[in-house]
């Protein structure tokens, strides 16, 4: 080998030794526990400071990743299609093509993902400042590529939204938690959780208002205090006159009081003066929002309505928070409420089951852009109110409708594919 090829070596491994600190990076930036990295900035630690930065702004960070891996690649691939080629002549191709996917495959993107998933936390600190200086570095080139792309997508007619990331990575986050979280299902339902959010409103995890647990005060005190203290929730709207017309919020905590302050006369309880008043949110106010608001107000419940200020449905701070974590069970339920899998693969669902939901407890994929509950989702594929006994097959999925009521569909049964072909 004449000098030529040792430097063409050593380029190969700077290179791969730089995809493999970008591959490492990366996922220790997706693994990292939040909120160990918060305490460890409360407690003055500098890489941490650095660390949360980064983690406010993903899109550039995880863009710069995505270029870097690119160009250091390519750097690889072009360098070993080289020197192969000058060794083995047309042949060498195919060794370079073997040589550079098993290369990179291995040591320059599984390795380190292994490594970084192990310690998350101390690799995210040990990398905090290269990975900010790359950011600062490959900004402008990230800046300069979006507005290609923006050029190119205007020619064909495509006009993104005026401020909206066109080189998104949002996908390549999701990709990055599959291949470092796939082992643990419920910790990648929660990372995609979380980049959820912040395109998620009000209106797609509330309570609809037909699914809503109210009271009406009108009735004597004594048989309002009894249908309290038998409902399964501790907050409870109270109406007036009309289903629509809320007089306050009520917590069973403040009716336990004034009951056992009241020695028992139930009739003398006034229960409104208990409730707290209404708090009144919009459809359209997005997720993020909207639990900042909870954490002001200092309260876990709000009414939503739309912009006429009709009632929709209510949402509660653990609605927002299932988000995240998922469903969270009390100790009364053994799985979601709603669902009831069947021996040959299939799966009742109420028509009120957030498709959401759905998908996680299933871990399946069905769209939730133009609908929110699964009964939705089938009449906006049907374009229409189905009857009982209709069927329909899309997205992978035979949808069958068992129960209505009026224009409701109350029950279905969902069978994928696959289970009906392997029977």
């Amino acid at each position: 080998m004449d000098v030529q090829d040792w430097l063409a070596l050593l380029a190969i491994l700077i290179c791969l030794a730089l995809s493999f600190f970008l591959s490492g990076s990366e996922a220790a930036l997706t693994a990292f526990s939040r909120s160990r990295m918060l305490r460890m900035q409360k407690a003055g630690n500098p890489n941490a400071i650095i660390v949360n930065q980064l983690f406010d702004a993903p899109e550039r960070v995880f863009g710069t990743f995505l270029i870097g891996k690119i160009a250091v690649n390519a750097a690889v691939a072009v360098l070993v299609a080289a020197l192969m080629l000058k060794w083995f002549g047309w042949l060498g191709i195919v060794y370079a093509i073997i040589v550079t996917v098993i290369t990179i495959a291995v040591f320059t993107t599984a390795l380190p993902a292994a490594i970084a998933i192990n310690a998350p936390e101390r690799v995210a600190l040990s990398v905090a400042r290269p990975v900010q200086g790359g950011v600062r570095v490959l900004g402008p080139v990230l800046v300069a590529i979006q507005g290609i792309v923006r050029f190119f997508l205007e020619r064909l007619g495509v006009r993104p939204a005026e401020g909206a990331p066109v080189l998104s990575v949002r996908e390549e986050l999701r990709s990055a938690i599959d291949r470092n979280g796939s082992a643990e299902l419920r910790g990648r339902d929660m990372s995609w959780g979380m980049l959820d959010l912040r395109e998620l409103e009000v209106s797609d995890v509330m309570i609809h208002r037909t699914e809503m647990i109210t009271v009406c005060v009108d009735d004597p005190p004594e048989d309002v205090v009894k249908a309290i203290l038998g409902l399964p929730v501790t907050r409870i709207p109270l109406w007036s006159r009309r289903p629509d017309n809320f007089v306050g919020i009520l917590h069973v905590r403040d009716l336990l009081v004034a009951v056992q302050e009241a020695r028992g006369q139930l009739s003398k309880i006034d229960i409104v003066s208990l409730a707290r008043p209404p708090w009144f949110v919009p459809t359209v106010r997005p997720l993020l929002e909207q639990l900042k608001a909870f954490r002001r107000r200092k309260t876990p419940l709000a009414l939503v309505v739309d912009e006429y200020g009709e009632l929709m449905g209510l949402v509660t701070l653990e609605d927002i928070l299932e988000e995240i974590v998922g469903d969270i069970p009390d100790e009364r339920e053994t799985h979601l409420p709603g669902l009831w899998p069947q021996p040959d693969g299939s799966v009742h669902v109420d028509g009120g089951v957030p498709i959401r939901d759905l998908n996680r407890a299933m871990d399946w994929n069905l769209p939730d852009e133009g609908a929110t509950t699964i009964a939705g989702l089938v009449i906006h594929e049907a374009q229409s109110i189905p009857d009982v006994g209709q069927t329909f097959t899309f997205y992978g999925f035979r949808f069958g409708v068992l129960l209505k009521d009026r224009n409701r569909i109350t029950s279905l049964r969902i069978t994928p594919l696959t289970k009906m072909l392997s029977h």
